[in-house]
């Protein structure tokens, strides 16, 4: 047993830590190599701890949200994977706000608003991610997006403080947010919404719903939009152009329904998924002259010097 072992086994109790977890059962991709450990910390001070053990044995650490938006090597991740226990799931509200901790998944807002009758979060049903995961990409649909409605969030930073930061201090962006240069875990985040009918509500969350069914691959495992929209273009639209729709290599292909989305088709592995994506980027900067960039996040081992 390594000194990180023991460490990790005074910290947790014995269930919430696993060795050589399979990443394949943590990620929407349904792929992914054994993690070295798996923790689920269920109070603030175990994370805490956890980290400190990682920075102070020298073992690189991973903070998982609901793995939505990840592709994780198949050689897997030599370190620590950290994911939120329930501990960490908890959704209040008071009044027009309401406060959402990290570990929650975003449809737990998502449905307190509608009970309360409040209006924001209405584009963020269907978002498979969780609040935590949500806040630091600044994920959106439907021409919103989580800056629009989020007041504040509460981070620990790397030197184990916790600091409430306002929305403005986040410096989210498109896909983006300054947490992960800060190398900060978000805690939790509150989100200012507006008094509404919860039948209009509802009706909204119904019709992006249907038109999430109507035109995404949503039977197929995937990490969503695969690619982040180009200033002035559509990622889907440009790879359907370049004449990629449907285009497959192994088990991973570009989806028949929505070109944007890449798909596990058929027990791909995260290598064949790698290696579609960056054919698709070849191609359509071949082809149209511009530039794709990921949204998907990459970590882990990717055994292919090709990728």
């Amino acid at each position: 047993m390594s000194s990180l072992d023991e460490r990790l086994y005074r910290i947790l109790k014995p269930e919430q830590i696993r060795i050589k977890e399979p990443m394949s059962r943590h990620t929407t991709f349904r792929t992914g190599g054994p993690a070295d450990w798996y923790v689920e910390p269920e109070q603030l001070n175990e994370l805490k701890d956890i980290l400190t053990a990682c920075r102070e044995e020298n073992v690189p650490y991973y903070i998982l949200g609901n793995g939505s938006n990840l592709l994780v090597g198949d050689g897997g991740y030599r370190g620590v994977m950290i994911a939120l226990g329930p501990g960490f799931a908890e959704v209040g509200a008071d009044g027009c706000r309401i406060r959402a901790r990290a570990g929650a998944l975003l449809a737990a807002p998502v449905k307190l608003a509608l009970e309360r009758g409040l209006t924001g979060l209405e584009f963020a049903a269907g978002i498979p991610g969780s609040v935590g995961g949500a806040v630091v990409m600044n994920a959106g649909a439907y021409g919103s997006e989580i800056s629009r409605v989020l007041k504040s969030a509460t981070l620990l930073t790397q030197e184990g403080e916790v600091r409430d930061l306002s929305a403005s201090d986040l410096e989210l962006g498109y896909r983006t947010s300054c947490v992960p240069g800060m190398n900060a875990i978000v805690l939790e985040a509150v989100f200012e919404l507006e008094e509404s009918d919860p039948v209009q509500i509802r009706a909204r969350m119904d019709e992006l719903t249907a038109r999430r069914r109507e035109k995404q691959p949503l039977q197929f495992a995937s990490a969503g939009s695969t690619f982040k929209r180009p200033p002035g273009y559509f990622a889907g639209r440009l790879i359907e152009e370049s004449g990629l729709k449907g285009f497959s290599i192994g088990g991973a292909q570009v989806s028949e329904k929505h070109s944007g989305f890449i798909i596990n088709r058929h027990q791909a592995t995260s290598a064949d998924i790698l290696q579609l994506c960056r054919e698709v980027q070849r191609r359509v900067r071949e082809k149209q002259g511009v530039e794709l960039e990921l949204e998907v996040r990459l970590v882990g081992e990717f055994y292919s010097e090709r990728l």
